[in-house]
């Protein structure tokens, strides 16, 4: 029988019951700040040198991922991504470790094995959502990915275990579903504590944050 608990776990898991920045000690994060830069196979947007860095959990499923990717991550990438204030890393948060949220996970590395991590990304989380498996190889299609070799990851799933461990990091971090982000200075990483902030929450949310951390002060009433 499930208890209440687990009812409002599963319920809220695309998005905390709690939508407002949560500063994290570093024992909440089970590894220094600095190690959250450390990844080898970071999947980066934006200038690698900008000051402030935005990490992101994220299932490819959850539509509270979505809203996030349709309305505030475009006022994001222009206004600090763009400009070269902001780097923004995908890190992945799939609520299982098998079916649809983990084979889209895959599917944006296997592109990513061919330089087209984000063109497959962006149409995981595009107009289009369908991600059964013929589906997954017609997106390969359209942003031109060999065919052959792109089957063969799928098939063989190789990233699954750093998928895993990107979700680790996550619970790690205190996340419970998606999205999560996590907000922190590049070069400071291992002197300031990051800045979690847990949900899909307003452009001006991420922007007063950010504008801190640059040490700019947010426009009131502006976003």
């Amino acid at each position: 029988m499930i208890n209440m608990r687990s009812r409002i776990s599963t319920f809220t898991f695309c998005l905390f019951t709690f939508a407002f920045p949560l500063p994290m000690a570093s024992s909440a994060l089970g590894a220094q700040p600095s190690d959250l830069l450390s990844h080898p196979d970071d999947r980066v947007r934006g200038d690698p040198r900008a000051p402030v860095t935005l990490i992101e959990y994220s299932d490819f499923t959850c539509g509270y991922c979505l809203k996030f990717f349709r309305e505030t991550w475009p006022r994001l990438r222009a206004q600090y991504v763009e400009t070269g204030k902001v780097r923004f890393l995908y890190r992945d948060f799939p609520r299982g470790f098998q079916g649809p949220g983990l084979d889209a996970a895959v599917a944006a590395r296997c592109a990513g094995d061919q330089g087209r991590y984000w063109q497959m990304h962006d149409r995981l989380f595009g107009d289009d959502r369908r991600i059964g498996p013929a589906d997954l190889r017609r997106h390969a299609e359209v942003i031109g990915l060999d065919q052959a070799l792109f089957s063969k990851c799928l098939e063989e799933a190789p990233h699954t275990e750093a998928i895993r461990r990107d979700r680790e990091e996550g619970v790690r971090l205190g996340f419970v579903g998606t999205p999560g982000f996590v907000l922190l200075r590049t070069e400071d990483a291992g002197q300031q504590r990051p800045i979690a902030i847990p949900g899909a929450v307003p452009f001006e949310t991420f922007q007063k944050q950010i504008d801190r951390l640059l040490g700019t002060p947010s426009p009131k009433g502006k976003g």
